[in-house]
């Protein structure tokens, strides 16, 4: 559970900004388990904007042609210090902190036909003999693949890796590397991970995506080498773009744990697109119950969850919902997480608690009707105590079975009703 960059700032975000959001986390969000910051795409290129990537953009990077951070939008990195001042004060609040990286080397780096050198600094490749030319990215030019093949490459990988975890890293979201899936690149990041985890001896969290088309095939090779992957392109703030989580998350909820979980993306909630890549300056455009709908799903299916808005400048009522401990603890502490139902305009989730919240259960009635709409669901079909009292969980309101044992629901477009017994 975290915060990042992307849906309000893009390639743009500066230290400042960083640093503002984490503030707000550590105040409003770590209580009710907030916890990471992440610093996503394009950090290392001076010439980044709203909008769109740059071809063949210009790019940081050092002697070893590991990215290094813009000082005009990151001046702590001065001298050298990349990320590591940025990560130390993101620490002090008590939370850990995050960079996206892309799959392969940088085609700047390839260009300049840097040596690359083992750990006693000895010579055992150039990067423009590492790299794989061809393995591109279809929507974004930075990076090439690199050749698995030579044992040079990982010999490169390792040292990109494990200087970035030493700057403090906790969390890395690396991209391009599930649509198409590479296998050899995502099982070369896990093997550069484990070896910068042991020598620095912390954990860092391993982040896939995007997910497009992603396959329940890949599922073992994602457990045994990630913490967490993408299940979906980018979502926006379009009710499109949640509705068709529903399904994606009923495919992949039974296999959550504690081996991996499927990320249904984003939260594009609270203030949005500052400088992003898509949309102007706005509060996001879905609906209350459209975001209580998403909350409700991302925690029925125990998706990761990391807020897109610019946490200063968001309203009231979405910083509320997105600490709302009684909601979260559907994701934290639940088992069992599955679609019940799915009929025309009607889809039953149900899920029931562990650790602290054994002896709850839960069950979220989702509505995709453009129109509000009263639906009839059979207690016996939810997986409730069919004895216990029923709150409903995001109005605190009780909820009755009618005398043939129905639950009669009014539920507004797009809107769901999260049910609680215990």
């Amino acid at each position: 559970m975290g915060w990042n960059s992307w849906d309000c700032f893009g390639t743009t975000v500066t230290e400042a900004e960083v640093l503002a959001n984490a503030q707000v986390m550590a105040d409003r969000l770590h209580p009710a388990g907030w916890d990471t910051v992440v610093v996503d795409i394009q950090w290392y290129e001076p010439t980044a904007r709203a909008g769109g990537y740059n071809t063949d953009a210009p790019i940081n990077y050092d002697e070893d042609g590991v990215q290094q951070p813009v000082l005009a939008r990151f001046p702590s990195a001065a001298g050298g210090a990349g990320f590591a001042p940025l990560a130390a004060r993101v620490h002090e609040l008590g939370l850990r902190f995050g960079l996206h990286l892309m799959r392969g080397i940088p085609r700047r780096v390839v260009a300049a036909d840097l040596p690359v050198r083992d750990e006693a600094g000895t010579v055992v490749a150039t990067t423009a003999e590492i790299a794989d030319p061809r393995s591109t990215c279809s929507w974004n030019s930075d990076n090439v693949g690199l050749d698995l093949t030579h044992p040079g490459a990982q010999v490169w990988l390792d040292r990109q890796i494990d200087r970035i975890v030493g700057w403090g890293v906790d969390f890395l979201k690396v991209d391009d590397m599930l649509a198409p899936y590479h296998t050899d690149a995502i099982e070369a990041l896990h093997r550069a991970v484990s070896r910068a985890e042991e020598r620095h001896g912390r954990e860092v969290l391993v982040s896939l995506s995007p997910g497009t088309h992603l396959s329940l095939a890949h599922l073992e090779h994602l457990r045994a080498h990630a913490d967490m992957w993408r299940i979906s392109d980018d979502l926006w703030d379009r009710w499109q773009d949640v509705r068709a989580q529903l399904g994606r998350l009923a495919r992949w909820a039974p296999h959550q744990g504690p081996d991996g979980w499927a990320d249904a993306d984003m939260l594009p909630l609270g203030r949005i697109g500052l400088r992003a890549e898509r949309g102007e300056p706005r509060d996001s455009r879905l609906t209350v119950d459209e975001r209580r709908t998403l909350l409700s799903l991302w925690c029925l299916g125990r998706s990761p969850m990391f807020v897109g808005g610019d946490l200063p400048s968001s309203d009231e009522d979405t910083l509320t919902d997105l600490t709302r401990t009684d909601v979260l603890a559907v994701g934290r502490h639940s088992t069992s997480n599955a679609e019940l139902l799915r009929e025309d305009d009607l889809m039953l989730w149900g899920a029931y608690g562990t650790g602290p919240e054994q002896g709850t259960a839960w069950a979220g009635v989702f509505s995709t009707a453009d129109e509000p709409c009263r639906h009839r669901v059979p207690l016996t079909s939810t997986g409730l105590d069919p004895v216990a009292e029923i709150t409903e969980v995001w109005s605190g309101a009780p909820v009755r079975p009618d005398a043939a044992g129905d639950l009669l629901l009014d539920l507004p477009p797009h809107g769901v009703a999260l049910l609680r017994t215990r």
